[in-house]
């Protein structure tokens, strides 16, 4: 038998991906202060980028960092982007780093990558060229010779 928390929290989702932020917020708020990780993370997106609502980095980093220590992928790969970037927080290498880590156990390849560039750069982490071929290759990519042509 279908809820009426059932039927508010998927009516949220889809408000979020019609774009209606408005309601999506209205509706998916009570869940992130429940501890749904996909709400939290939805909040801290339209936080973010002033969707629906006033940017507010403070609410976007809480949001997000929330569902985050949830291991939501998806948040951890954001917090790591907002480390790294210095966007609602402090700029850290080292924590965007362990972010990126934590999303990359989960298999999302783009934390893969960006980890194998910070590998490759030494950004956050001492400069390994082996460790960032072969998370590259994890990632997908194959002809690792051609990324090392990029300026």
């Amino acid at each position: 038998m279908i809820q009426d928390d059932d039927i508010d929290l998927t009516s949220g989702f889809s408000a979020f991906e019609s774009k209606h932020f408005s309601r999506a917020m209205q509706l998916l708020s009570p869940y992130a202060e429940k501890g749904n990780s996909e709400a939290q993370y939805s909040l801290g997106i339209m936080y973010q980028n002033g969707l629906g609502t006033i940017r507010n980095p403070v609410l976007a980093f809480r949001w997000i960092r929330e569902a985050a220590k949830q291991k939501h992928g998806l948040s951890c790969h954001s917090l790591g982007l907002m480390y790294l970037e210095g966007d609602c927080v402090e700029k850290n290498n080292t924590k965007a780093f362990e972010y990126f880590s934590l999303a990359a156990d989960q298999g999302l390849a783009g934390s893969i990558i960006v980890l194998a560039q910070m590998y490759d750069q030494g950004i956050g982490v001492k400069k390994d060229h082996e460790r960032a071929k072969k998370l590259y290759q994890k990632a997908g990519i194959d002809n690792v010779s051609m990324l090392e042509q990029l300026p």
